[in-house]
């Protein structure tokens, strides 16, 4: 670190091809530039330009270490410029989108916040529970609840999502309480059909350090969130829902938790999604930040 001020200098003196040219650019005298350039081969051990009176070249050697300052000269002007992006105000469009239920449970309180807090952004979003493709669709971010985000996406961690096994009192009270996840083979369960769980192909518990899914099945498939929980409220069957949906009926008691020590679909999060860009968006950052705060690592859906 202590050569990157002669490194820079240097490399400022190849591109120009010149000490003076190099030196008007630097606002320095040619003196200095010439006395760097000299510091810098001198600590090296190695010549890096042949000089003439007529004419300057680069030795073999020369030609490789340039290469090499001229990747620190841009990522030192990728740094600055990130810091002046992230000093600038959030504006423009911000395009989102999210699940269905948990954009009208959640995000649109924290998107009023948000819109409060920014004059200078407008929001779209797309509240859907279809996967939307956010790069063909041209969305700026997702909101996204797995336990494993898109590995060609950048998957910020806004807050843990828990997920519980539910039915109401009266459908307990009629077909009696599972007490192993085993138990629900011989229950009537309601199933969503649509945009699978964080885990496809059955319902996915942890107890213990032992990983057990199960083959689900039942007479109602739903591919609606909303009527699935309806239908749990009815007394019609058990339902896997994340706490983030059922926190007020758990509050209320209209729907009792079963299977306490069994931890279902396990490590999943809510996340806020994007394309991995050089320089993010000062909109997007402003929102990322503002869920974290708004949700935080303890969310109040949990607080029951």
């Amino acid at each position: 670190m202590e050569r990157l001020a002669e490194m820079m200098t240097f490399a400022k003196v190849v591109e120009t091809k010149s000490f003076s040219s190099a030196a008007h650019m630097l606002n320095t005298s040619k003196s200095l530039v010439s006395k760097q350039v000299s510091s810098l081969e001198s600590a090296l051990g190695v010549r890096l330009l042949n000089r003439t009176t007529r004419r300057m070249s680069l030795t073999e050697i020369g030609a490789a270490y340039y290469e090499h300052c001229v990747r620190i000269s841009h990522e030192i002007d990728a740094a600055t410029q990130t810091v002046t992006q992230l000093q600038a105000e959030p504006r423009g469009v911000l395009r989102i989108t999210s699940p269905v239920i948990f954009a009208s449970l959640h995000l649109a309180p924290a998107l009023r916040t948000f819109l409060q807090r920014h004059e200078n952004v407008e929001v779209e979003l797309n509240a859907s529970d279809r996967m939307v493709d956010i790069v063909d669709e041209g969305y700026d971010l997702a909101i996204r609840i797995t336990d494993h985000p898109a590995p060609a996406m950048v998957a910020r961690k806004i807050a843990p999502v828990r997920w519980v096994t539910v039915a109401s009192p009266e459908y307990l009270a009629r077909h009696g309480t599972p007490h192993t996840p085993q138990d629900l083979l011989n229950h009537q369960c309601l199933l969503y059909q649509g945009i699978p769980a964080p885990r496809s192909g059955g319902w996915h518990y942890r107890i213990g350090n032992k990983e057990v899914v199960l083959p689900i099945s039942g007479k109602c498939r739903v591919n609606n969130s909303e009527v699935l929980l309806q239908l749990a409220l009815d007394g019609m069957g058990i339902v896997l829902f994340p706490t983030y949906i059922l926190g007020r009926y758990l509050k209320s008691g209209r729907l009792k938790v079963i299977l306490p020590d069994s931890e279902a679909n396990p490590d999943t999060s809510l996340y806020a999604t994007y394309m991995p860009n050089r320089y993010m968006q000062p909109k997007v950052r402003a929102f990322i930040d503002h869920l974290m705060e708004h949700f935080g690592p303890q969310p109040d859906w949990d607080r029951f």
